[in-house]
């Protein structure tokens, strides 16, 4: 059949991905495929993905959420992410369970990864979240929610914690389970034309 060239993905890394994700391995083939001509020296740095965020959000400053988004998905804290991270990264994001995708939601809250989230964290990615926003959207927000501050605060209060205490992964997947508006003030989606 096909021969093991250095392009190709190890047998070890493709059972491990179909395993943790739902994707096939055709799929996880071809996006190994398009991984490796994008980034031939199999990792994405920063900055490479900072531009490929920004392609999904150009109306808007999608870098420091990128930098966020970056961090979260770089499992090993080696600076940059390599093909397995990826692909993980993107089934949680875009197939997995609301559970799964709530849990690298903490992770991106989680700025100074201590396995707790402060308010402090949830200003600042609220900031990033708010920066994906374009302006025109942005006049459209109800009052309680038109500055990332404001977005912070009604999202922390639906923790029921004081402004110094912290919040656990449990405690934050609990929270976001039980209030539709929290699910929706963890993220951002585009309005719909």
């Amino acid at each position: 059949m096909g021969n093991a060239t250095s392009s190709a993905i190890s047998k070890e890394i493709l059972e491990d991905l179909k395993l943790s994700t739902k994707f096939t391995e055709n799929e996880i083939c071809q996006w190994y495929e398009n991984f490796q001509k994008q980034c031939p020296t199999g990792r994405i740095t920063p900055e490479e993905f900072e531009q490929i965020y920004t392609r999904f959000f150009p109306d808007s400053d999608a870098k420091s959420y990128a930098r966020h988004v970056f961090r979260s998905f770089d499992t090993n804290d080696d600076g940059t992410l390599d093909f397995k991270e990826y692909i993980i990264a993107l089934h949680m994001t875009s197939t997995g369970k609301t559970t799964r995708k709530l849990e690298w939601a903490f992770s991106l809250f989680d700025v100074d990864k201590n396995g707790y989230i402060n308010k402090t964290e949830v200003t600042e990615i609220c900031q990033a979240i708010f920066k994906l926003i374009p302006k025109e959207e942005q006049s459209k927000l109800p009052e309680d929610e038109n500055t990332p501050e404001k977005r912070a605060n009604k999202l922390w209060s639906y923790f029921e914690k004081r402004d110094n205490e912290r919040l656990a992964e449990g405690e934050f997947i609990k929270g976001v389970i039980e209030n539709e508006n929290a699910m929706r003030l963890i993220h951002y989606e585009p309005l719909k034309q």
